[in-house]
């Protein structure tokens, strides 16, 4: 397979599919951009900057201007690669996701969950890129590239697992709901991120924190409610729909079941709050 070259002219953005046959190797080589390489299926190894690293499904690779790189595949590799020039990004944005945590080239093993947000993000710029360039597609190729600049800081920043037993399956599962709590989630969303069964996730979560997940998203979202409502002014609607919850009437309801009092009521035994 020849390299492609690629022309940033015009967006600053491209995304496209990179298909490697059984033994196929990409000699070393360099580009003048970033870019993102996502491992969709298969195996193979990459060399990067002279060190040697296996790649496998979920696998994120992000790449540095001038890193030289080749990649070998084992088995039939399909890579996402996404390819932009780090002027595509808003200044704090560069420094804050781009020059501050990749100032190097990374290889990264992201969490199932994580690997589901990439995904997510880069089959939506697929599907924006498939549109044809535009000023409202060029935007939304931005925003989609900082959500996962974003992720992968997060991801960087994570503890590596060695191996994914049920524990550390159930502290996966915490994570991903104290940082999506204002979510619409259900027991069968987690499932799908992580490719088991609702009732194995239920029995995994129970086993390690003697609840289920949705017991404790419920108890996350109004933990946090209770903050909001002793420490700001802000609507007991507003509060509600902050934490996730598009009924205000199920708010009510599921904070007096776990608080024992109304919003209200709680908000008037803590009257020292600030205004908004």
């Amino acid at each position: 397979m020849a390299i492609k070259w690629i022309d940033l002219s015009r967006n600053q953005i491209d995304i496209y599919e990179q298909k490697h046959m059984g033994g196929h190797l990409v000699s070393d080589h360099h580009h003048q951009i970033h870019q993102l390489l996502f491992v969709l299926e298969g195996e193979g190894r990459l060399r990067l900057e002279g060190a040697a690293h296996g790649l496998s499904g979920n696998d994120a690779v992000l790449i540095a201007p001038y890193a030289v790189h080749s990649v070998m595949s084992d088995s039939k590799l399909t890579l996402l690669v996404l390819a932009f020039d780090e002027s595509a990004l808003d200044p704090e944005v560069a420094e804050q996701l781009l020059r501050g945590p990749f100032r190097h080239s990374v290889v990264l093993k992201p969490s199932l969950f994580a690997g589901s947000e990439l995904r997510q993000h880069l089959r939506r710029m697929l599907f924006e890129q498939s549109k044809g360039p535009s000023a409202l597609t060029r935007l939304s190729l931005k925003i989609h590239l900082s959500h996962i600049l974003l992720v992968l800081a997060r991801s960087a920043e994570a503890p590596q697992a060695a191996a994914d037993s049920n524990r550390l399956r159930a502290d996966k599962i915490r994570h991903y709901i104290d940082m999506h709590y204002y979510e619409p989630l259900t027991a069968g969303d987690l499932a799908a991120k992580l490719g088991i069964s609702t009732r194995y996730v239920n029995n995994i979560f129970k086993e390690r924190y003697d609840r289920t997940p949705m017991q404790y998203l419920t108890e996350v979202r109004i933990r946090v409610a209770q903050k909001l409502l002793a420490e700001t002014g802000k609507d007991i609607i507003s509060i509600g729909f902050e934490v996730g919850y598009d009924s205000v009437s199920t708010f009510y309801r599921t904070f007096k079941a776990v608080a024992d009092m109304s919003p209200k009521k709680y908000r008037e035994l803590h009257p020292d709050r600030s205004e908004e």
